[in-house]
């Protein structure tokens, strides 16, 4: 059982800079493929970022490569999401997700764990 706790999202100005933590529980952290998906109102959840056991491999929407970096942290047991040059249209619920995986996946039904979300908005 793995258990994911989300931070770092706000109010930002379009063109500004957050990064995403997503703290998780339990002693196999490393065991276990990452993934951050977001969910804008009224739209479908949608795959953000990936990466895997060693962090290795990462994987990215094309909406937010070059903009976005997925990294994670195994002796923290956390993932983090830097988000730079935001835009209006990258407002959202973030979630991070796990997968006990060596590989890693952009398909959220793959996913087992994941958090409760975290708020970003980004104005003009």
């Amino acid at each position: 059982q793995v258990q994911l706790v989300e931070s770092g999202g706000g109010l930002v100005q379009a063109g500004g800079s957050l990064r995403l933590s997503c703290a998780a529980s339990g002693r196999t952290f490393s065991s276990y493929a990452m993934g951050w998906f977001r969910q804008a109102p009224g739209k479908e959840r949608e795959f953000v970022a990936t990466i895997n056991w060693s962090g290795g491999i990462t994987r990215y929407a094309d909406s937010v490569k070059g903009r976005f970096t997925i990294s994670r942290d195994n002796a923290k047991n956390t993932v983090y999401l830097q988000m730079d040059s935001l835009k209006l249209e990258d407002t959202a619920v973030y979630y991070c997700a796990a997968v006990r995986s060596a590989g890693y996946s952009s398909t959220a039904a793959r996913y087992d764990y994941w958090g409760q979300g975290t708020q970003v908005t980004v104005s003009s």
